[in-house]
């Protein structure tokens, strides 16, 4: 029975059924389920109108906290959130002069960038030189600056290359001044192993001139979308609060209302 659901779980390929129609009837049916539920049975002890109120209030509130929670990025959770900070490469000069950022063209009187710094940069020097290493759908669509075929291939350590990093710090206190990152590279020299297979070595290849790669810090939207859930949910709960405040004023003018006389 075990290896039933197994082939289940497995078979078949990936379609519009599973994920897309499966993930709405899934949400659906989640939120009529417990939310519903909710509903009915406050709708049959306080009646339909108040019973939506009240669920509506409850459900739009625990959003804002959960939103709140969310702003933090603390939360153990699958939470919702935007993109991460990262380094881009936006273009590939010969010389800093022909940089057309004029923060990256005085780069050599900003602060050099050490090794460990260095480190942190790759990753996004990589993504942007190295063509995609993936298959099928996880391939992904190399950079207009891709030229190398692995990260093997070009040096941005030794033989006098320098990297530079200019720019950043905030700006009235909400806003960031663009902060970038020249670093100079080259290609690797190739040398003959015992295989007699050509391989990258740790020196640059002199007969071709060294580039400067110019990055710039992304800093994402990681809190973006959770601000977009707290305004949302900030809103429904007002609504929510305003509308048991109408029903709250209609019951009390209900209530100060004489009863009508009968006549025999």
């Amino acid at each position: 029975m075990e290896s039933v659901f197994v082939l289940a779980a497995t078979a078949g390929e990936k379609g519009l059924w599973d994920p897309l129609i499966l993930g709405v009837l899934v949400v659906i049916s989640a939120v009529g389920l417990f939310c519903g539920s909710v509903y009915l049975l406050l709708a049959t002890n306080l009646g339909a109108r108040l019973g939506f109120l009240v669920s509506a209030a409850c459900l739009s509130g625990f959003m804002v906290l959960l939103s709140l929670l969310w702003l933090t990025t603390a939360t153990p959770l699958n939470s919702p959130r935007g993109s991460i900070p990262k380094w881009e490469v936006v273009e590939v000069v010969a010389n800093l002069g022909d940089s057309d950022i004029e923060a990256v063209q005085n780069a050599p009187d900003g602060e050099p960038i050490d090794a460990a710094e260095l480190a942190s940069l790759r990753p996004g020097l990589d993504a942007s030189l190295v063509s995609g290493s993936g298959e099928g759908e996880e391939a992904a669509e190399p950079s207009e600056f891709a030229e190398f075929s692995t990260a093997n291939e070009f040096l941005v350590e030794g033989d006098d290359l320098e990297s530079y990093e200019v720019g950043g710090g905030t700006k009235n206190v909400i806003w960031h001044h663009p902060r970038y990152a020249a670093i100079e590279f080259c290609k690797a020299a190739t040398e003959e192993n015992q295989f007699g297979q050509r391989q990258p070595t740790d020196r640059c290849d002199p007969n071709l001139d060294s580039r400067f790669a110019v990055l710039e810090r992304n800093l994402g939207t990681l809190r973006k979308v959770p601000v977009y859930y707290l305004f949302i949910s900030a809103v429904l709960f007002a609504a929510s609060l305003l509308g048991l405040h109408w029903y709250e004023l209609d019951r009390r003018r209900t209530d100060a209302q004489p009863p009508a006389r009968t006549t025999t």
